[in-house]
């Protein structure tokens, strides 16, 4: 049954949360993701369910880390700079083998740098959010109605992997409104979590969540055993999306807000008679670096497109192997492109 509300992204994220049957929510204030605590302020109440405002965002981690131990499904929020005060705690929870889910509304950096949407933390959620050898699940919605259904998909992978995923949106998703459906939002049982800390009452040995190994070799131990993972997901968890790919001269690669304007842009091409495509990564880890790989046996040439200065593109290189040239646009600071910039980008390195 269709349940249609026009709704701002970030409060759709915590109503999906919700939903989802998450009864935690720890964050601390930061522009463009407020409202996502101010709504779970409003609404935990009325599930039974929790909403706490941190003294920081190290301690709003902290007791993610805490509530995830105790078997629940918890969410944290926060934009850019407040994501990489959350990094160690994140780190922690990889290592703890620990489920939750992230939510990064990004902005402009470095630094504080400013409070308009952005996609300069690419590197940072799949490549360096935490110290070790770690990996996240990280998932890029392009539309408040992905929002929801990629959050009820996010703690679904949280808990059958054991890991937190991120979700990677930005401020122009977070703050727009859109139409979305709940009654298309897929949320199933709750699984058993026989690991968690709930106490034993001598029925059985006690659990306990640990991410310090003193030996050496059991470090590894846990690290290969945790990599064995990585490769299921891998395997399993890849999503895009793409069209006009097999008869293109130039494939646009791009993600979030940018693959919107993207697509935009594309469209234009085909109407004035220019075989362009359009490929968009939905899980930027794990990166659909197979389908990228035989996309590149047939077009001639790629362009990367996205809200920084281009920190997707080696991974489209690497996917790619570097068979055919891969261009790049992009603008950032919090500026966003337009479907004529990237058009004229494309028409630019077809001449």
């Amino acid at each position: 049954m269709s349940e249609m509300v026009l709704m701002k992204g970030n409060e759709a994220i915590a109503e999906a949360a919700i939903r989802s049957g998450c009864r935690y929510y720890f964050g601390y204030p930061i522009t463009p993701q407020n409202e996502i605590a101010e709504y779970m302020a409003k609404r935990m109440p009325q599930v039974n369910g929790l909403c706490i405002q941190a003294e920081s965002e190290i301690a709003a981690i902290n007791m993610v880390l805490g509530a995830s131990s105790a078997g629940a499904r918890v969410l944290t929020s926060s934009s850019s700079p407040g994501i990489s005060l959350k990094g160690e705690g994140i780190s922690y929870i990889v290592g703890s083998d620990l489920p939750c889910v992230i939510i990064n509304m990004q902005r402009g950096g470095p630094g504080l740098g400013g409070i308009q949407p952005a996609q300069s933390d690419y590197y940072q959620a799949t490549k360096a959010l935490g110290h070790g050898d770690m990996r996240l699940i990280v998932l890029a919605p392009n539309s408040v109605q992905e929002i929801i259904e990629l959050i009820s998909l996010a703690f679904d992978l949280a808990d059958l992997y054991r890991t937190p995923v991120m979700i990677l949106a930005d401020g122009a998703l977070g703050q727009m409104m859109e139409p979305v459906d709940f009654g298309k939002l897929k949320t199933g049982e709750i699984p058993e979590k026989p690991w968690a800390t709930v106490g034993h009452q001598d029925k059985r040995q006690p659990n306990i969540i640990n991410s310090l190994y003193i030996e050496p070799q059991d470090l590894e131990n846990m690290v290969l055993e945790r990599y064995k993972r990585y490769a299921v997901i891998d395997e399993k968890e890849v999503r895009y999306e793409e069209d006009g790919v097999e008869d293109s001269d130039i494939v646009v690669v791009a993600y979030g807000i940018s693959s919107r304007i993207a697509k935009s842009a594309v469209s234009k091409c085909r109407k004035n008679g220019i075989n362009a495509g359009y490929f968009r990564p939905i899980t930027l880890n794990p990166f659909p670096s197979q389908r990228l790989r035989e996309i590149a046996e047939k077009t001639k040439r790629f362009l990367v497109t996205e809200l920084n200065m281009g920190q997707m593109v080696s991974d489209v290189k690497l996917a790619t192997e570097c068979k055919k040239p891969v261009d790049f646009f992009g603008r950032t600071g919090g500026v966003v492109s337009t479907p004529e910039e990237i058009y004229d980008a494309i028409v630019k390195v077809l001449k």
